[in-house]
């Protein structure tokens, strides 16, 4: 049976590898003390799920505590899925690497009036009330279970946090303004409410498009926020986006193909480059694609969640052929957004920004300059 003295090691072995890669933000230095005195397993539920290569299997703390441990610290990088439905995960303890990156954008100050968006277990509520102060901090759950979990772990822990059943998107006006907002789940849009709940200079943090995570600093005059995008990782979506999109194979069928080609360019930079990879996220925020690699080379399945797809297929000798069908020529597409990436000096995603404005209305990411720079409407 794994004992407390066990997780503590599992604890300090991540903190270690942490170390190893400089992952601890300076600026942040309370993030690291918060994270040793309110451990992440201490907000981990008695079952956790598992991907088997097939489905997600449930662990279970009573039955399996040393595989119950692993999925609690798995390693810097990987989440904990703590909910699991319809066979879709639906809440997680996020990667603490992503979790201590997410809190030093948030540039959190003690005595800050603090919004969480999407409770989940709690753990990310107890480092905010850590460092911002008792009763400082609003966190809305969608899910009451998960709601009423989390209370019950954070009362546990000490933290006074205030946890309400609600749809995170709309905020907590009640409680507001805040000064800091911050979310859990990707937004596709950040939701106008977030910025009429935050006070001018506030400062909201939030995952955006499943890819990366941006942070907006709310304007003198409260009517529009601007940002730069602070960090790459995956991300589950609000609720409300939770259901399995389309995949490839499905897309197939609704379209004949309507020939192929020869596709010129090397798609090693598609596995290979982060920064590629969401400069085509900006530009064709539908464009979903899956790399696999073959005795020929590597080949990417494309496809826009409707009816478009793609087939680039390695055929040997570094050559690539692309086969696609349906409305939108993704191969054409793609290599366009990819040209434009190169015209604009090869950015990395640290170089691109957001803004929104006209209550909501109005969202669009740029690179560079947010007056200038080229941008791209966020629909």
């Amino acid at each position: 049976m794994v004992i407390t003295s066990d997780l503590d090691s599992l604890c300090r072995s991540v903190a270690a590898a942490m170390d190893q890669r400089g992952d601890w933000p300076e600026r942040s230095a309370w993030i690291r003390e918060a994270v040793d005195v309110l451990p992440r397993h201490r907000f981990a539920p008695q079952r956790l799920w598992r991907w088997d290569g097939h489905a997600y299997v449930p662990v279970d703390q009573g039955s399996d505590p040393a595989g119950w441990a692993s999925e609690v610290y798995p390693g810097p990088d990987t989440a904990t899925v703590t909910q699991v439905t319809d066979g879709l995960p639906t809440s997680s303890l996020s990667s603490q690497a992503v979790v201590v990156d997410m809190l030093d954008s948030l540039l959190l100050e003690p005595g800050h009036r603090v919004l969480e968006a999407g409770t989940g277990n709690g753990w990310n509520a107890a480092l905010l009330n850590w460092r911002a102060g008792p009763g400082q901090v609003v966190s809305v759950e969608a899910h009451p279970a998960l709601a009423e979990t989390a209370r019950h772990a954070l009362a546990e822990a000490g933290a006074m946090v205030d946890v309400r059943v609600g749809d995170g998107n709309q905020g907590w006006a009640p409680a507001a303004p805040y000064d800091r907002v911050i979310a859990t789940y990707a937004v596709e849009r950040i939701p106008w409410p977030w910025i009429e709940q935050t006070k001018p200079g506030g400062r909201i943090v939030t995952p955006w498009g499943r890819l990366g995570h941006i942070a907006l600093t709310v304007a003198d005059d409260a009517l529009s926020a601007t940002g730069w995008v602070q960090g790459l990782a995956q991300f589950m979506p609000d609720r409300r986006n939770l259901g399995a999109e389309p995949g490839f194979q499905q897309v197939r069928t609704h379209s004949e193909p309507d020939g192929e080609r020869a596709f010129l360019r090397d798609l090693a930079p598609l596995q290979d480059d982060v920064h590629l990879r969401f400069a085509l996220r900006v530009a064709l925020p539908y464009l979903r694609m899956t790399l696999a690699r073959d005795s020929d080379g590597l080949n990417a399945w494309i496809h826009d969640t409707e009816r478009s797809w793609t087939v680039l297929s390695a055929i040997g000798g570094g050559r690539t052929v692309a086969t696609q069908g349906g409305p939108r020529s993704m191969a054409d597409e793609l290599e366009a957004a990819w040209d434009t990436w190169l015209e604009v000096g090869r950015p990395s995603l640290y170089d691109y920004g957001m803004t929104v404005t006209d209550s909501g209305i109005t969202q669009y990411m740029w690179v560079n300059d947010a007056d200038s720079g080229p941008r791209w409407s966020i629909t």
